[in-house]
């Protein structure tokens, strides 16, 4: 959530945001936000100065009544003046409401370094690793490959849960097991504790790390609950803080979020309907930092080379785009996405993304920072979050290793965790 103080005194920054964004029904949002923030700040004024004058008043009232003298009037006017005081306290109660929820639908302020863009087509490749070079051989695309050695089934899964939804077996379990095994191991060495969150998470709380009204069709809602199915461990764990002020000594906290993550995928449909590449259900180890805001941008980038040191070990080609203002959704001021090469589609695709949230999700989370123990709070601190691996991770390796013979060669990395070298022997 942007700080009102910033849209009070300097709304060029924010108007300027949303014109990158080419985000025209915001820019109409903002306007209403500063209409009905000048509007409460006014009532509220005016309010404060009845109540001091129904104070005044009423001193006088009773100084009368010792007196004996006639207090109807000022009794009268008391009434009238107590009613008002009503009228605008429960107007005052009804901007206060639609001025946060309308604040919460605002776009975080975008980095300068962020390209801008209508789409995906004004990303900005960054780098590139690997090799793309074609096989010599007819390669297959993972769903087929994993149904040939009976490692998938997707059949099966749809009989019982619907589309998108998927059995891994065998040693395909196996290697999605050890896969965010070892990416945990990774981060440990870097001195990050492993966390397994929740899966449900309440709407106070689920408002605190995304813009609600915008994200929840992609969210499952138990019925008659006030709970969701999340869709990312850094969603809990971010949230895992919530009220808190944290000590900048302690800071940075260095979380690895493992979970299944549930997503609807609403708006999707049609789109990678074959395999289990978008998918309602998968596994993910996500990389979670919670900071000074004087560090975020370092940690921005370790988090970046942290996923990328995990693609490059299991050798998969991949490369990294800066993602553009079009493209990058409402809640980070910069994003990195990594992309793996698919052989079988002949294109690179998603599988991480690297994200700083600076202090947008802090500030509607009420997550402070203190500079020592019993000082005030200082300010907000900064969240910022990274896929580690996915199940996607596996569809890079299915396609990037498989063999002419239709089995799938283990990366060596991930060797010591399977106990095999090859899938489909």
């Amino acid at each position: 959530m942007i700080d009102i103080r910033l849209i009070r005194e300097n709304p060029e920054v924010v108007i300027k945001n949303l014109k990158k964004r080419n985000d025209m029904e915001k820019q109409k949002l903002l306007e209403k936000i500063i209409a009905d923030d000048t509007r409460l700040r006014e009532l509220t004024q005016e309010a404060d100065e009845l109540k001091h004058r129904r104070n005044l008043v009423s001193e006088q009232i009773a100084e009368m009544k010792r007196k004996a003298q006639d207090a109807n009037k000022k009794i009268a006017e008391m009434v009238n003046v107590a009613s008002t005081i009503r009228s605008y306290d429960q107007e005052i109660e009804n901007l206060r409401a639609g001025l946060q929820n309308n604040l919460m639908r605002l776009p975080n302020i975008l980095h300068e370094t962020v390209p801008v863009g209508t789409n995906e087509e004004g990303n900005v490749i960054l780098k590139e690793f690997g090799s793309t070079k074609k096989k010599k051989f007819q390669v297959k695309d993972h769903i087929d490959l994993g149904v040939a050695i009976g490692v998938i089934d997707m059949e099966r899964a749809a009989k019982i849960s619907g589309a998108r939804f998927y059995f891994l077996k065998g040693q395909l379990a196996v290697l999605e097991m050890s896969l965010m095994r070892y990416a945990i191991d990774l981060l440990a060495k870097k001195k990050f504790e492993l966390v397994i969150p929740p899966h449900l998470m309440k709407t106070d709380a689920y408002k605190g790390v995304i813009e609600f009204e915008a994200f929840q069709e992609v969210l499952y809602k138990i019925e008659n609950e006030d709970l969701h199915l999340i869709s990312t461990s850094e969603h809990p764990i971010t949230a895992m803080h919530m009220n808190e002020t944290l000590l900048k000594e302690n800071l940075p906290l260095r979380y690895a979020g493992l979970s299944t993550n549930f997503r609807k995928e609403a708006g999707a449909h049609g789109k990678d309907t074959k395999g289990i590449f978008r998918v309602h259900q998968f596994g993910k180890v996500e990389q979670v930092i919670i900071c000074d805001p004087s560090e975020s941008w370092k940690w921005h980038e370790q988090l970046l080379k942290n996923a990328e040191e995990i693609i490059k070990s299991l050798k998969i080609p991949y490369r990294v785009v800066n993602i553009c203002t079009g493209d990058i959704g409402s809640v980070a001021a910069k994003k990195y996405d990594i992309e793996a090469w698919m052989p079988a589609q002949e294109k690179y695709r998603e599988i991480a993304s690297c994200s700083n949230c600076t202090d947008y999700q802090s500030r509607r989370l009420n997550i402070k920072i203190r500079e020592k123990d019993g000082a005030p709070p200082a300010g907000l601190v900064h969240t910022l979050n990274s896929t580690a691996v996915t199940d996607r991770v596996l569809v890079a390796i299915m396609e990037n290793f498989q063999t002419a013979a239709g089995t799938i060669i283990i990366p060596k990395p991930l060797v010591k965790y399977t106990g095999f070298k090859e899938i489909g022997k």
